[in-house]
């Protein structure tokens, strides 16, 4: 009998709903002090997951509630860069998802 692999969980800093590692957004404090998104979610640092969801992201990068999970003084500048950083991956993400959907069921019924 096959094992099941084991799949991380990691919590959302603004909703706190635990899902899989592999479907949140990393933000990494890295060790130079700076603040990036992490795809692969492998770099060194402190890390905080957030959801892929626009008012998760609105909620979780204030400069108060990411500098509580990253432990470390965040800036107001480094925050409005994430946060662009995280809506353009989300747009990009939500464009690339809508081209790869498969087609609904009522478009592939015709007109009739």
């Amino acid at each position: 009998m096959k094992r099941r692999k084991h799949v991380p969980l990691r919590s959302c800093i603004a909703c706190r709903a635990k899902l899989p590692k592999r479907e949140l957004i990393r933000v990494v404090s890295t060790p130079e002090g700076t603040l990036e998104i992490d795809p692969k979610g492998k770099r060194a640092g402190r890390g905080a997951y957030l959801c892929r969801k626009q008012q998760c992201c609105e909620t979780a990068l204030q400069p108060g509630r990411l500098s509580q999970a990253l432990k470390s003084k965040v800036g107001a500048t480094e925050v409005a860069a994430l946060k662009a950083s995280v809506a353009s991956l989300i747009i990009e993400e939500a464009a690339f998802e809508s081209q790869t959907a498969p087609p609904s069921m009522a478009n592939t019924q015709g007109l009739a």
